[in-house]
């Protein structure tokens, strides 16, 4: 397993997975991950979130074909679904929007985060159909699910290439709105 320096090169190094070894999850690996999205923040501190852990394959196989017949996901030892409780979140973020969109993704960055670290490959799964995802997951109707993520040992070819990213200059604005 790799060592990291820093919290800058475990972020650099962070990249979709697309393709896993058939290697279980160690469980103490598991509950590290699980306790780094716990310790998250959130609006208000409401923690609206529930997270689903599959290790079965027939449902890993299932939950490939409602995330948009991504195959690749069922190769994964697991996968995490992640919940939000809208009634539980805040509800006037901004003015104008619920929080819970935004504290899902603060949340699973973290885990996703603790996978570098741990030598584990993720890749954030935002494609998918949530009424076929409820159905297979039993989860309730006036629950959302915001985002999946396979979670395992990354295969040969399983890394995405390192994509460019827009210069500071480019993103940053001081004072004010700029062009």
């Amino acid at each position: 397993m790799r060592k990291f320096n820093n919290l800058m090169e475990i972020i650099t190094h962070r990249r979709s997975v697309r393709s896993y070894i058939d290697k279980e999850v160690e469980p103490e690996k598991i509950e590290y991950l699980l306790d780094a999205f716990r310790k998250a923040p959130s609006a208000k501190n409401l923690q609206p979130w529930k997270l689903i852990i599959i290790k079965d394959k027939n449902k890993k196989a299932d939950l490939s074909i409602a995330c948009n017949n991504q195959s690749f996901i069922a190769e994964a030892p697991l996968i995490v679904a992640v919940c939000a409780n809208e009634e539980e979140s805040y509800h006037n973020m901004g003015g104008y929007m619920n929080s819970f969109p935004i504290d899902i993704a603060i949340a699973l960055e973290h885990l996703m985060l603790a996978a570098v670290e741990m030598g584990l490959g993720t890749c954030w799964i935002g494609a998918f159909k949530e009424n076929l995802v409820k159905g297979i997951l039993g989860v309730p109707e006036n629950i959302r699910v915001v985002a999946l993520t396979p979670i395992g040992y990354p295969g040969t070819n399983a890394e995405t290439p390192e994509r460019g990213r827009k210069s500071i200059s480019e993103i940053v604005c001081y004072e004010k709105y700029c062009d």
